[in-house]
Order: structure tokens, then sequence, then C-alpha cells
């Protein structure tokens, strides 16, 4: 696989720096049911990275400690952590509001029998992996047969309450490119989502998040391979957007690794940038000074420009 880190280290993106801390995001490991092409984890079945218990006690201290509205839980499957019910229960005890970014197929697993009704029961929010309404798209970036997995496990959250009109379960649905190419108006795409999956499968959901592919990792490494990677780069540096910079989920969100390495985003995560507020690489979830955070330079290179390109892009959909 090729580093693409190198080619993104030359960069002139704007210095930005943080706001106050309200979000975790945390990856639990790469472990995952599936090894889809626009993955940039390279997350998949024979990973066996995974965040210990101590590490997950530390992660909840640190939520405690910063007052965080949000737990941001990821992978990988997160589901398939084998502390993934302690660290949600917890959470949500403590009036941490849980999100899980779910890939939907995982719910149609045996070896997960009762997960989808546990999501419920403990009022987490879902944020779904769907790129495409459309079967042969789908499969062809994540898979055969996950198209129809993910309509199964999506009519299944609907009968739970998820999406549903007047229902606390929140149901987002993430869309992802199929190509190097920015994504289309979000809210545009939203109501092609909704009127497709409503008429074809009787499915409803909340909100469309619409996320740009990041040239990094399995993705980056396919862009190199093919002679696009610098096409790529240059459509995204060619789309910044100066007033996306306000609303960038790094300013208030913080990364976690799953050895409990502390990050500026999920993205700077899967490059080992070190976070910008410390002088040394490697910082621990169990060393952070939360006082180091306020006001300090977030660590950005090249890649940052596919945040801040076109209508702006977080893990919240269009900024």
């Amino acid at each position: 696989m090729h580093d693409t880190q190198p080619l993104l280290a030359d960069s002139d993106f704007p210095a930005i720096f943080r706001k106050p801390l309200e979000i975790l995001q945390v990856n639990l490991g790469y472990l995952c049911n599936l090894s889809c092409v626009h993955c940039h984890v390279n997350a998949g079945p024979k990973r066996t990275e995974m965040m210990s218990m101590k590490t997950v006690e530390q992660v909840l201290t640190l939520a405690q400690a910063a007052n965080i509205h949000s737990l941001d839980l990821t992978g990988g499957a997160p589901e398939m952590h084998p502390h993934f019910r302690y660290l949600v229960t917890t959470a949500r005890d403590r009036g941490i509001k849980v999100i899980d970014r779910c890939n939907l197929t995982i719910l149609e697993d045996q070896r997960y029998v009762g997960l989808a009704e546990f999501l419920a029961d403990q009022q987490v929010e879902i944020t779904a992996s769907l790129p495409c309404y459309l079967e042969e798209n789908v499969d062809k970036q994540r898979g055969k047969g996950v198209f129809k997995n993910s309509l199964t496990a999506l009519q299944r959250l609907n009968r739970l309450g998820y999406g549903q009109q007047g229902s606390p379960l929140q149901l987002n649905l993430v869309y992802n490119p199929q190509d190097a190419v920015l994504p289309p108006d979000q809210q545009s795409l939203e109501q092609a989502y909704k009127q497709h999956l409503l008429q074809h499968y009787g499915i409803v959901f909340n909100q469309l998040y619409a996320i740009v592919n990041m040239p990094i990792k399995r993705f980056g490494s396919m862009l190199v391979s093919q002679g696009r990677f610098d096409a790529y780069l240059n459509l995204l540096r060619s789309s910044f957007r100066e007033d996306n910079l306000a609303q960038l989920m790094c300013l208030n969100t913080l990364s976690i690794d799953w050895q409990g390495f502390v990050y500026d985003c999920d993205f700077n995560q899967m490059l080992s940038m070190p976070l910008g507020a410390m002088a040394r690489p490697h910082v621990h979830v169990a060393e952070l000074t939360l006082q180091a955070l306020s006001g300090a330079a977030i660590a950005t290179a090249a890649h940052c420009y596919g945040c801040a390109a076109g209508q702006g892009t977080s893990c919240g959909g269009a900024l």
C-alpha cells in the first residue's frame, strides 16, 4: 500500500485553533466485518487492533472531566469491541450522548443478536454508512450482498422507532462519492435518498451526511496506483472555501485511537500526525491536560483541504 503522508506534508492550509472541547471521537479498533474501498482506516475482518479495558476507562474519565456532550464511537465496526456495551451504558448513565458509526450489516450478524435493540434501549444515535441508494454502486464499493443486508438492518431500525417522525431515536445516513470527486449538494441528495428509500423499501431516516473521501490510507493509495492522486488533491485545493474554516469538526472535537493516543481529528490519527497542542508526539489520553488544549493550534496538512472544499465536510456532513 502506498503511504500518502509524504505527499500531503507540503501544505499552505491556513492556521486554525481549538475552541472548547465538546466531543470525543473514539476509535475502538480496526476489526470490521467489511473491507470497504473508501475506508480511510484500512479496517477489515483480519485486523486485531483493539482498545484495552484500561484505556476504555481512561476515555470515560476524560469524558467526565471535560464535561463533553457527545461520545462518537467509530472503528472498524465499533460494535465488535468486547466492551462496546459497557462503554455505551456507562456514558449514557453519565448523561453523555452516544453516536454509533454503524456499517448496518453488523446488525444482521448472528454473532450480535439483540444489538439493534440494545442501541434503541440506550437511545444511541446511529450514523450509518450507505454510500448510495443503488445496489450495484454499494456492492461495488463495500462488497457483494452489503446493500441487501443494509436495507434489512434499516428496516429493523425503523421498526424499533429509529428515523420515525416524533421519535427520539435518531438515524442518519452517510454518503461517500464513488470516485475522486466532491459530493453533490447535501440537501438535494438527502431528498433523493429519502424519496427512493421510502418509495422502494419503505425506509425512513432523519438526515443524510455527505462526506468527502480523504486522500489517505486505502482510498489515497488507490489514487496513487491509478496516477490520480495529484489531480484529486488539486481538486480539493481549488475548491477551498474560507468560510468553512469556522465550522471544521477539529475545532471542538478530539480524536482518540485504539491505543489511547490523542489527535486533532480522525484523519490526522490515520496519518499519525501529533496533536498540535503538544510539542511531542504520541500523547496518551491518561497524560492529557485539558488546559493545554485551550486555544491551541491544530496540526494540519494538505488533506485538510478535503474538509474545507466546496460545501465542506465533517463527520456530521456538509458544513
